[in-house]
């Protein structure tokens, strides 16, 4: 029996030490929604035995059913013919069972038929499911959709479209890439035509690349004003699947095959706007990257713990020269390095959706309060503070959770050799499914561009300023002055290249101050998870120690000031 859930000490861990005590009491509305709904509850000790429960069954059901039918699903995916998609029996199975679970609508309020739980109890839930089938979690974490309109949509579209959702009945696509415009969605050129007479907008145009596309609820960025070319003429619209809405064909991929990647014409297709007009980007696809920042966060991280057990099991049962390979220095070095990586991009990813859902209560608090002046100014002040750690931390945590995915699982295929390269074995499933989450829903050099802002400005310094301040002795002593040198070291490093005032140096130094600050914010996790548990210590040290020596090579690169160097490497593309 295999739960990934319990199974998984890292996870139960985190969830056990999470301060997410603001947190719970903010979204059950001081717990006042435990006099309303008969399943909310009580206090801050009932609500956790609620979410502990539901991640068990999540842990069952991905452990024990949805993980053997991966590779099959992986092997035939989804057939195409006559426009129309349909998945493979396992995956419907899959979705059936995540259905009887009751775990669609995670997030959405309980008047919808939602569990109202936090972004961090359902990243959780996504991590799981993408350990069993990376795939199935571009299903499963399409729940974004019914956020979004439960975010900003009217309270009517709440009512007709959220249930459905909650219930399964309904899944979602999330509709912005064009075949021209990629990661420019400022370029969107899919057209929103209002009928003047009968009040009704209608959809004409391309998009590419749309995950889950024959789904039955579509979320779409169209520009709905003539005449403009930018992000201020394109807004939000929710339409349906419909005769109009043709899927052309759906993409043949490296991995993720379980689910539908589709190209769709839009023929003049019915739509109802879904929010104000001109804020679809800036304002509604702006929430709906952060929520996927974090989801593809967990799937890389799922990914990630899936080769990681992969590879040693197989180091484990693996026998050369009389003795299984697992106790070569070289391959269990290996192996502790993947683990600690992996346990780093997790308390990352907990400690971003913690601010997440922090963001995301005062947000709530300061933008649907009947009058402004209801508002507390320290509620504001509140809202103010987690969206701008939250702009840092999302990017930053989706840079290192895809890149650590993307290294362990090919150290997975290393440790397992030629059989790791044959589809024989899970390892190079993994691989391939690893590849796109540092792509999809922007790449990890966007990440870096998104995340800069905040670092230049220190956002996190205060975060930081707490941790640095628990007391600690010994070993944790020794690394918490590691720590705080390279958090100097950071700071210099940063007024440095503000002072230099040369925006194409600044250009190219951005991914090395963004790894240096990772590397200082997730050790002092790290540091801080430590001193709540002794066993922890050691990966402590190992994560400090490597992440130390990281950091100064990105503090040698961004300290040489040697702008030749950049022209250096332009006149080495013209070879």
């Amino acid at each position: 029996m295999s739960n990934f859930f319990t199974d998984n000490k890292d996870l139960v861990f985190t969830l056990n030490n999470l301060d997410l005590e603001e947190v719970v009491k903010l979204r059950e509305n001081n717990y006042e929604q435990s006099k309303v709904f008969d399943h909310a509850p009580e206090n801050l000790k009932d609500a956790f035995d609620s979410y502990k429960r539901v991640l068990e069954v999540v842990g069952d059901v991905t452990g024990e059913r949805i993980e053997p039918r991966a590779r099959t699903i992986d092997e035939e995916g989804p057939q195409f013919a006559n426009n129309k998609v349909t998945y493979h029996p396992l995956t419907v199975k899959n979705l059936e069972d995540i259905r009887k679970a009751d775990i669609n609508g995670v997030m959405l309020p309980r008047q919808y038929g939602g569990l109202n739980f936090p972004v961090t109890i359902y990243t959780m839930m996504t991590e799981m499911v993408s350990r069993a089938d990376a795939s199935l979690q571009n299903l499963f974490g399409l729940q974004d959709i019914a956020e979004t309109i439960c975010e900003f949509g009217s309270e009517d579209q709440r009512k007709r479209f959220l249930p459905r959702f909650a219930c399964g009945e309904a899944d979602g696509s999330m509709d912005l890439t064009e075949p021209d415009s990629g990661s420019d969605l400022q370029s969107v050129r899919l057209k929103a035509t209002l009928d003047e007479k009968t009040g009704k907008w209608y959809l004409d145009g391309m998009k590419r690349f749309i995950t889950n596309g024959c789904a039955k609820v579509h979320l779409v960025l169209a520009r709905s004003e003539e005449g403009t070319s930018d992000g201020r003429g394109l807004s939000m619209f929710i339409c349906e699947a419909c005769p109009e809405l043709v899927v052309r064909r759906i993409e043949h991929k490296l991995g993720i095959h379980g689910v539908a990647t589709a190209e769709l014409q839009y023929n003049h297709v019915p739509a109802e706007l879904c929010g104000l007009r001109k804020r679809g980007l800036t304002k509604y696809v702006m929430g709906l990257m952060n929520g996927a920042r974090v989801a593809i966060s967990a799937q890389a991280l799922g990914i990630a713990e899936a080769s990681y057990r992969e590879a040693k099991k197989y180091a484990a049962e693996r026998e050369q020269f009389k003795s299984s390979i697992d106790k070569f220095p070289a391959v269990y070095s290996m192996l502790a390095g993947m683990k600690i990586r992996i346990m780093a991009a997790r308390t990352l990813l907990y400690e971003t959706t913690k601010i997440v859902d922090l963001r995301n209560s005062y947000t709530s608090i300061v933008e649907h309060a009947a009058k402004p002046e209801d508002v507390s100014l320290e509620d504001r002040q509140n809202q103010k503070l987690y969206s701008k750690v939250a702009s840092v931390l999302t990017p930053m945590s989706k840079a290192y959770a895809t890149e650590t995915a993307n290294s362990v699982a090919y150290e997975s295929i290393q440790i397992h050799g030629g059989t790791g390269y044959m589809k024989d074995f899970n390892a190079e499933r993994f691989y391939r499914d690893a590849r796109i989450t540092n792509i999809y829903e922007g790449t990890t050099q966007l990440q870096h561009v998104a995340a800069i802002g905040g670092i230049v400005q220190r956002v996190l310094d205060p975060i930081m300023d707490k941790y640095a301040k628990l007391p600690s002795h010994g070993k944790l002593k020794r690394l918490s002055g590691i720590l705080d040198e390279m958090r100097k070291k950071q700071q210099q490093a940063v007024r440095y290249v503000f002072d230099k005032k040369d925006t194409t140096y600044y250009d190219l130094v951005t991914k090395h101050l963004v790894n240096m600050e990772t590397y200082t914010f997730v050790g002092y996790l790290m540091l801080r998870d430590a001193l709540k548990a002794q066993e922890r210590e050691n990966f402590a040290e190992r994560f400090i120690l490597d992440s130390a020596y990281e950091f100064d090579k990105c503090f040698s690169i961004v300290m040489s000031g040697d702008i030749t160097i950049i022209d250096n490497h332009r006149e080495l593309l013209d070879y």
